[in-house]
């Protein structure tokens, strides 16, 4: 537990939330069914409480989305995914509610949101990586949906770009439910330091 406190050490780590928006996870999702999956799951408490103590240890949270503009200028469906979700692009419209931070994640002033209007993971295609080295950040933990495609995409691009990652498992979420046990034991044990929420917390809860 104490190289997990170290590791996650509030004065560099961050919490990147992914897609947990109204328009993608919540309320407002255009697939409403992956939505419910997440809250009968559990994923969206977990991840709320991971913000909550992550603000109340003196990490920054940064929550990243995926956004639109009307006249979808920047976008490219150029992938079956971006494709298959393109007719429910307007629910994440920049401005509108779709776009907003889910409320149950509490969202805070000191909270930094950082909208993408292409691809499908956070760190390509935006300043992501320069505001969280100017932040003094080296360790991102990870929450959100889905470890499918835009968990995966995050860690991956972490990695690459030299972050210590860490990856919840109770508070992340893909489909099916066994792919996501599957993918956690065979690619993000070897990419990541994974732990439970519990753990987590109980890391933030002592010195590092």
């Amino acid at each position: 537990m104490a190289e997990l406190a170290q590791l996650v050490d509030p004065r560099h780590t961050a919490v990147l939330t992914m897609e947990l928006q109204r328009g993608v996870s919540g309320d407002l999702a255009t697939l409403p069914a992956l939505a419910e999956q997440l809250r009968a799951t559990g994923v969206i408490d977990r991840a709320a409480d991971v913000c909550r103590a992550a603000r109340s240890a003196g990490a920054r949270v940064v929550h990243c989305t995926a956004v639109t503009r009307p006249d979808r200028a920047g976008r490219l469906d150029n992938c079956r995914i971006l494709a298959a979700t393109a007719k429910g692009a307007d629910a994440i419209e920049i401005g509108t509610s779709g776009a907003e931070v889910m409320p149950e994640l509490e969202p805070s002033p000191s909270d930094v949101e950082m909208p993408r209007l292409h691809g499908l993971t956070p760190f390509t295609g935006t300043s992501l990586d320069r505001v969280l080295r100017n932040m003094g950040v080296d360790t991102v933990v990870a929450v959100g949906n889905s470890i499918n495609v835009g968990v995966m995409g995050l860690v991956l691009s972490a990695v690459d770009l030299g972050y210590q990652v860490v990856v919840v498992s109770d508070a992340v979420a893909g489909v099916p439910a066994d792919y996501t046990r599957a993918v956690l034991d065979n690619t993000m044990a070897l990419l990541a330091t994974v732990v439970t929420t519990e753990e987590l917390l109980a890391a933030w809860s002592r010195p590092a």
